[in-house]
């Protein structure tokens, strides 16, 4: 790569990438056509479902591809994803068990794994993507031994020896939940990329009749809302399962997006408005959903499951486990004050009493 993610100092935000990596979306784009388009999907769990059956029935050329080429069978003959059970897969929507042929003559693609697999999945699809290729990452999370976004974890795995030249790198976030958006209920969703221009010209590649784009540059801001929201939701699983009532919920959220802004400001400051719905907007789906895989984790860790179990008994990733170490540790060298986020840590890492951190944490909050 040629163009880097970072300029100038340090954030203070995980590591610094290397130079010369993937652009986010900072080359110009001529391309204003909002006809059909072609598109890989790397991921068919629910959230790379629901996109994909979206584009798809908005009229563009879609294929997805899986790791696992029994799902990928699955889907093609069933055309019903087990998590998905009100959707129905249009017979249009490709399915491909190769990942060269996902990667190969698409206007764009998705990347839609979890975020453990991100880095793995982007080293298997580097050699097939094209040179300026628009890439648009839906995980939220980080990745633990490296602290990079999603974003930056693909950037960097791009940069390596070989790689593609001028990838236009975006983030796609928001408060969305792909069983809403599965059922073409109205959702919001944030376009993040360098200039708000191109944001704008990606936006309008993914816009639908019930389907709002907005746009942003906050790249920073917007991943580590979407990372931080999750350990959030995860307290508020853990108080719903304790038997806490609406009331106390509502400062926990309340004091979580205190503590997001907080932690935001004093590592990467920016004149953002953590009120919007990327920031603010996803933290309150993702607490009070009932489709919240992270709310259900700490739902199930409140009633008295151990960390363990819960994992075992969901069949989805919670990202919030993995975000809550990443979290501190970045926040040991940056001392910001995050009660509730230390208290999601101590339960899930050192093994602490969720009820007796909740009730501790209860004297902390405004």
């Amino acid at each position: 790569m040629d163009v880097t993610t970072r300029t100038g100092q340090s954030t203070g935000m995980g590591a610094n990438l290397p130079p010369g990596t993937a652009a986010l979306c900072g080359a110009d784009t001529e391309d204003t056509n909002v006809t059909k388009k072609k598109i890989g999907v790397l991921g068919a769990g629910t959230w790379g479902m629901a996109l994909a059956r979206m584009l798809c029935v908005s009229g563009n050329e879609v294929q997805v591809w899986s790791a696992l080429p029994a799902e990928v069978d699955s889907l093609s003959a069933a055309r019903v994803h087990p998590n998905l059970p009100g959707m129905k897969i249009p017979a249009e929507l490709q399915f491909t068990k190769s990942i060269e042929e996902v990667c190969t003559g698409k206007d764009v693609l998705l990347f839609a794994v979890p975020s453990v697999f991100v880095r793995s999945t982007t080293a298997k699809a580097r050699p097939y993507i094209p040179d300026g290729q628009i890439l648009v990452d839906v995980a939220k999370g980080m990745e633990p031994d490296t602290l990079y976004t999603m974003t930056e974890v693909i950037a960097d795995e791009l940069n390596r020896e070989g790689g593609p030249k001028g990838v236009k790198l975006v983030a796609l976030s928001g408060p969305t939940h792909a069983e809403e958006v599965a059922l073409e209920r109205l959702s919001y969703l944030t376009v993040v990329c360098k200039t708000l221009e191109n944001s704008r010209i990606l936006g309008d590649k993914i816009r639908t009749d019930y389907i709002n784009v907005g746009h942003s540059t906050d790249i920073y801001g917007i991943e580590y809302a979407s990372v931080l929201k999750n350990i959030y939701a995860i307290a508020v699983g853990i108080a719903v399962g304790l038997g806490y009532g609406d009331n106390f919920l509502a400062v926990l959220i309340s004091n979580g997006a205190m503590e997001m802004s907080r932690f935001m400001s004093q590592t990467y400051p920016s004149n953002r408005n953590t009120f919007a719905s990327a920031y603010l907007g996803d933290l309150l789906v993702t607490s009070y959903s009932q489709f919240s895989r992270n709310r259900r984790f700490g739902l199930m860790i409140g009633k008295g499951y151990s960390v363990h179990s819960a994992q075992m008994e969901m069949s989805m990733v919670a990202e919030g486990y993995y975000a809550a170490e990443c979290i501190m540790k970045i926040n040991r060298q940056r001392g910001v004050d995050m009660p509730i986020a230390r208290m999601v840590y101590d339960v899930l890492y050192d093994g602490a009493s969720p009820s007796v951190s909740v009730g501790r944490l209860t004297g902390r909050l405004l």
